[in-house]
């Protein structure tokens, strides 16, 4: 299978520089050297701060949560992933430093939001009319494949190994499992995002609007 260009991204801007209505979301740094950055073509040439804003028109309405309690590497894979979906939030409950290694630069697009608990969490979403749903494979979960997702919903995930805490299963308004077939009792907690978002997407998402460049 072809595995895409030797080198990402473009060089240096040809020609004159873009000028007028619209010039502004430029950078001039990536017009002079080049954009070797890991974004769409559509995004080729612009400044952060414009692409942020442009995926704000955007944004999913879903959010993503994921309890930080032992510095969980997966926390930067689903990130990235959050980003990939666009969703609308990312929240991080608990310690405010994790492992970005994973996240590949992607959470300077996203907006990125701390609480100190489940509860501090659950309490900034009632406030705008956002579900809160745990993502475990817990007795009496809701099967992901025949659940009706909340077009509002953040989806919170726990650590690798123990899952949800105690507080976290508190919090929660509902909770789904991912069906699994074989031996293992549960699957890599970054693997279960991607599923779950990937599932909201299906349901909900304008497919018109995805960007495949």
């Amino acid at each position: 299978m072809p595995h895409g260009p030797a080198e990402v991204g473009l060089g240096p801007w040809p020609g004159p520089w873009p000028s007028g209505p619209g010039s502004e979301k430029y950078d001039p740094d990536l017009l002079r050297d080049g954009d070797r950055r890991n974004v769409v073509d559509r995004y080729r040439y612009w400044s952060m701060a414009a692409i942020v804003a442009d995926l704000d028109e955007r944004r999913h309405d879903f959010h993503v949560a994921i309890e930080n309690w032992q510095h969980d590497f997966n926390i930067g894979t689903i990130v990235r992933t959050a980003n990939a979906f666009l969703a609308k939030e990312v929240h991080i409950v608990g310690n405010r430093r994790w492992n970005r290694r994973g996240a590949m630069v992607t959470d300077r697009y996203q907006h990125l939001r701390y609480h100190r608990d489940a509860a501090d969490l659950a309490g900034y979403l009632a406030q705008r009319g956002v579900a809160l749903w745990g993502v475990d494979n817990l007795p009496g979960s809701l099967h992901l494949e025949t659940a009706r997702l909340p077009r509002q919903v953040c989806f919170l995930f726990g650590q690798e190994g123990p899952g949800l805490s105690p507080a976290a299963r508190d919090a929660c308004a509902a909770t789904f499992a991912i069906a699994q077939f074989g031996s293992t009792r549960s699957i890599n907690a970054s693997v279960a995002a991607a599923v779950a978002m990937h599932a909201w997407v299906r349901e909900h998402a304008d497919f018109e609007e995805a960007w495949r460049g």
